[in-house]
């Protein structure tokens, strides 16, 4: 499949699969005497799987380590529980912050809706 196709089947911007190329995310594909790329299953396959990552919250860079164990045929267990295990901390962070900036825009919206007079004064 040319490039195109693969990035439709994937939801991304061809530019984006050439990024993950020069990146080394996803290898160099062959290229057909016409010159075009051609594109395999497989890698659909490791696009859909670098998409979630970028879901989870994973860096790039964590992303292609992760790959680089695949690649190798080692377990990268270790290693993906220690980068799930952060994102749920940073997860855990942001949800305590959310609820305290909701906690503080109550608090706003209460002390606003006491003071509002609708532009009326008392005669």
């Amino acid at each position: 499949m040319r490039i195109g196709e693969l990035a439709d089947r994937v939801g991304i911007n061809p530019k984006t699969v050439r990024y993950y190329e020069q990146i080394r995310l996803l290898p160099v594909p062959e290229r057909l005497a016409s010159g075009y790329r051609e594109y395999r299953d497989d890698d659909v396959d490791r696009l859909a799987f670098i998409r979630s990552a970028q879901r989870l919250g994973l860096a790039l860079s964590e992303i292609a380590e992760i790959l680089s164990f695949r690649e190798r045929g080692e377990r990268p267990c270790d290693y993906v529980l220690g980068v799930l295990d952060r994102q749920v901390a940073d997860l855990d962070r942001r949800i305590a912050e959310m609820v305290d900036l909701r906690r503080e825009l109550i608090g706003l919206e209460r002390r606003a809706a006491g003071n509002f007079t609708y532009g009326f004064r008392a005669p």
